[in-house]
């Protein structure tokens, strides 16, 4: 086997939503188009983002994007919750827990590292607080999750 590629259909903003995510993300690029029956929409879009391949295909209106595939992206610090979610947010919606839809309908979850270490912490009472404060959070803040881990 060669390689995994993420394939996401759009219906004709292929182009746009590459350039919107190489836009975000570091060590990314487009690589190049193929051409489709509409001179001014390419067939597919070849790119990667921090080093994955992608490819956009314009397919048509007849499949759209739900929750129930999404990209995880593992930030290590609040700044980085804080690009990425921001970034990837506007023109979209918010949901709970980290998670979002972009502008395009493409699900995501905004994670900090440190959100999975300190539900993995071995005490229970930590999990169960970090767990309550983390719920009714859109973008996750980490400070209120020390806070709750602390008690």
């Amino acid at each position: 086997m060669q390689d995994i590629v993420n394939c996401l259909w759009f219906d004709g903003r292929g182009l746009e939503a590459a350039r919107f995510y190489t836009g975000i993300f570091p060590d990314s690029r487009l690589l190049g188009q193929s051409p489709g029956p509409d001179p001014d929409v390419p067939m597919t879009v070849s790119f990667e983002l921090g080093g994955r391949a992608f490819v956009a295909l314009n397919g048509g209106p007849m499949f759209t994007f739900n929750e129930a595939v999404s990209f995880q992206i593992l930030c290590d610090s609040q700044e980085e919750v804080d690009h990425y979610w921001d970034s990837l947010v506007s023109g979209g919606e918010e949901s709970q827990c980290g998670w979002l839809k972009d502008r395009f309908g493409v699900s995501w979850q905004v994670v900090p590292t440190r959100l999975t270490e300190l539900l993995s912490s071995g005490d229970p009472g930590v999990a169960q607080r970090v767990t309550a404060a983390f719920m009714p959070m859109k973008k996750i803040d980490l400070a209120v999750l020390e806070a709750a881990a602390a008690g």
